[in-house]
């Protein structure tokens, strides 16, 4: 996706999210961002092509395996955003407060164009967790393997 559709979105003369550069290489950053916009959700971001690969999940990720999520996928962000916490002025794209809820590394184990799974290290998820994509669509289920 690259960052041309996260700057289209917004207007960095009035929000204080990065405007950030598409990175070099494959990092390992993981991050799951409390967002309270419209609607209160997590958005979960993992460090892949040089930007942060992004999902949108209307309820709290799961921390106990059985319990499965709708993670919506959404634009790419840049890899500065895994840092961001503050709040999105009224008026812009994701108005709303922004919070890390929680963050550390995670590990590549398999990647298809419709599944993902990583071994997340972070202070509130931990274990293998797995992203699977709907029929070609921006909907996916995230949980947490057994």
């Amino acid at each position: 996706m690259g960052l041309r559709e996260y700057r289209e979105k917004r207007d960095f003369e009035k929000t204080a999210e990065p405007k950030g550069e598409i990175g070099m290489g494959e990092g390992s950053i993981y991050v799951i961002q409390k967002h309270t916009a419209t609607h209160l959700h997590y958005d979960l971001r993992l460090e892949m092509d040089g930007v942060l690969k992004s999902w949108a999940i209307p309820k709290e990720p799961p921390t106990t395996p059985g319990v499965r999520r709708l993670a919506v996928q959404v634009e790419d962000h840049p890899i500065e955003y895994a840092n961001f916490e503050g709040t999105i002025p009224e008026g812009e794209y994701g108005a709303g407060m922004v919070e890390i809820w929680d963050r550390g590394t995670y590990r590549m184990i398999d990647r298809k164009e419709d599944k993902l799974i990583v071994e997340i290290n972070g202070n509130k998820l931990k274990g293998v967790y797995i992203l699977l994509r709907f029929k070609n669509q921006k909907n996916w289920l995230f949980f947490k393997k057994k």
